[in-house]
């Protein structure tokens, strides 16, 4: 299921990029907020001769490895025979003139997409490689190339980019707005030839809710419905994919212990966690004395969760960054698998908490089949005691 394109957005990448001097894209967005698709469309826009798509957080192992794969997939002519570095320091370096060096046909300048690029922070453990990040944006900023880089850790990128040059332009992918929702769904309710205007603007509305406006959790959501067949509503859908053999499920284990990976305090992090699925927005005080530790220590664990952008604070109350990810750690972080029973009481209460206001049942017919009066039920919401 596809993924509308951003043309708005697309086009303001697009005049960083061509400005004269030409700016640095930094696009910043969570997980699953379409950061990836949107460097693959600009390759195919710019040409895959003229364009190099660099997925580093899957790449970066060594220097001298990350080196040797990003020369060898590479569009754009390198005499690799002629750069063999002998430390990390070396292969580093000349990654940086690769980079800086290589040209399109015609020798015009090319373009290099850096998807998750602090994750160079990988090399920063070789010898020589301490400052990894800062000696990169200092060289892509010198570089007649262009660039569009990417990262899902918006807290540390706007730490990272403190001192950079202006060439740097920070961009936040936005979220999917009603009409985008509206219009990835369209395949399942084949255009929605059948579905009147209101109820058709309604589901746009309430997936939208649902998901945060997050790219991968409406096309679960969509996809799953097409697979339920006649008369599948977005609740049903949802509750599908967060139960243990969902796919949401598996994508919210990913995008939980990936982050807190990326930071310190593994299990303390984790049950602060734990205390925000079970209420939310808390201070910094009642954090502490649910957890058992003291104010100064609480505070230490609460910038490393925002620090990899797990947790947001308002007004010095905290809370899920991902309203998606509190319901799945409140189904999932414990010490048994939910139940189907646990997974729907869970999911009606999320939506409950998220759903606009109540207007008319969706008529929700399938593939254009009108749904006879007993199928337009209310999404399968319960009251819950």
């Amino acid at each position: 299921m596809a993924v509308p394109q951003n043309t708005g957005f697309e086009r303001r990448v697009l005049g960083a990029m061509e400005a004269a001097p030409s700016r640095i894209p930094v696009v910043l967005g969570g997980c699953g907020t379409g950061r990836t698709t949107l460097l693959q469309r600009l390759r195919e826009r710019l040409g895959r001769g003229a364009a190099q798509y660099i997925d580093v957080e899957r790449c970066a192992t060594t220097p001298e490895r990350f080196l040797q794969s990003v020369t060898a997939a590479s569009p754009f002519p390198w005499r690799a025979a002629e750069h063999q570095p002998a430390t990390a320091r070396e292969a580093f370096d000349i990654l940086i003139v690769f980079l800086d060096t290589a040209r399109a046909p015609g020798g015009e300048p090319c373009t290099f997409l850096l998807d998750e690029v602090l994750e160079l922070r990988t090399f920063e453990s070789f010898p020589g490689l301490r400052h990894v990040l800062r000696d990169m944006l200092v060289a892509l900023a010198a570089s007649p190339n262009r660039f569009v880089l990417t990262t899902r850790y918006v807290a540390r990128a706007h730490r990272v980019l403190r001192d950079a040059t202006s060439r740097f332009e920070v961009m936040h992918l936005p979220s999917l707005a009603a009409s985008d929702v509206t219009e990835i769904l369209a395949p399942t309710f084949n255009g929605y030839e059948q579905m009147p205007t209101d109820d058709r603007d309604y589901l746009g509305r309430a997936v939208q809710a649902l998901t945060d406006g997050r790219a991968a959790y409406v096309r679960g959501i969509g996809d799953t419905m097409s697979q339920m067949g006649r008369g599948a509503d977005p609740i049903s859908a949802l509750t599908a994919l967060m139960s243990v053999d969902g796919a949401l499920n598996h994508w919210c284990q990913f995008c939980y212990e990936l982050r807190l990976h990326r930071a310190r305090g593994y299990g303390a992090l984790k049950a602060i966690l734990d205390v925000l699925a079970e209420e939310e927005p808390l201070t910094l005080t009642e954090i502490s004395h649910r957890l058992h530790r003291t104010p100064g220590s609480t505070k230490d664990y609460l910038s490393w969760l925002e620090d990899v952008d797990l947790v947001t604070s308002r007004q010095k109350r905290y809370s899920f960054t991902d309203p998606m990810l509190r319901l799945w750690v409140r189904l999932h972080c414990r010490p048994t698998p939910p139940g189907d029973e646990d997974v729907v009481r869970e999911v009606q209460l999320y939506a409950l908490g998220r759903l606009p206001s109540p207007e008319p049942a969706p008529a929700l017919a399938y593939a254009g089949v009108e749904a006879t009066p007993d199928e337009r039920k209310s999404w399968g919401i319960i009251e819950i005691d």
